[in-house]
């Protein structure tokens, strides 16, 4: 039983499975979703799966890149959770997942020569992405990227893009006249693409210091200018 936590977006995504598939599912997404709903989530999956939470294994939780607010309430509830049963913490990257679910939302669209491009916005025309292929093996590191209409012109001969997530659908205008890059804008990350790299992680024993992980920001936090006068 694995307790899968997603928050690097402004999606709040709670599932619970049990290692081949998914008991019970709680998503939403608005502002401030994540700090109001995390934790009344993650009961309310375990109550519809009949289950308290010294009968979990582990709990898995959304490591990043992403929302720095969202990744940080992510994994504080989640070393919670583990600190309060005595549960491992493991550590899921979030564009890996990302491509599981896509590959499952492509179905028999996706061909074997395919290449799945994860997208979480970035701001402006910036974007946290990395690329797997239809296996879903990775193909390019995690990077920060400001994308041009270039930018994936080294991927293209003999390949199929589709470019998916958050920070996708900006990128539309930018490559219509490109045919080899399909633009998904209906897909979000949900806590419910963490379970086979979950189940991989325990069952490979692939756990995270409860005390000292910290999420995958790639970039680092700059905060805003306050506008409150004194501050």
């Amino acid at each position: 039983m694995i307790l899968c936590l997603e928050t690097a977006t402004p999606v709040c995504s709670v599932a619970l499975n049990d290692g081949t598939k998914n008991l019970a599912l709680r998503e939403c997404k608005g502002q401030n979703a994540h700090s109001e709903k995390i934790t009344i989530y993650i009961d309310e999956v375990l109550r519809e799966a009949g289950i308290n939470y010294q009968q979990l294994d582990a709990v898995a939780v959304s490591k990043g890149p992403g929302s720095y607010t969202g990744l940080r309430i992510g994994v504080s509830t989640a070393k919670g959770v583990c600190y309060a049963a005595d549960k491992p913490l493991m550590a899921i990257d979030t564009l890996h997942a990302m491509a599981y679910g896509m590959r499952d939302h492509l179905g028999a669209q996706l061909q074997p020569s395919d290449l799945l491009v994860p997208m979480i916005d970035a701001r402006r025309m910036e974007v946290y992405c990395s690329v797997f292929n239809a296996s879903l093996v990775s193909l390019k590191s995690t990077e920060a990227l400001v994308v041009d209409e270039h930018s994936f012109d080294d991927l293209l001969d003999g390949h199929r893009l589709w470019l998916f997530g958050d920070g996708a659908p900006k990128l539309k205008v930018l490559f219509k006249e490109v045919p080899q890059i399909q633009i998904v804008d209906d897909f979000a990350p949900s806590a419910a693409y963490m379970a086979t790299l979950s189940d991989q992680a325990l069952k490979a024993g692939d756990f995270v210091d409860v005390a000292y992980f910290e999420p995958y920001y790639l970039k680092d936090f700059i905060a805003g200018k306050p506008h409150v006068k004194g501050l």
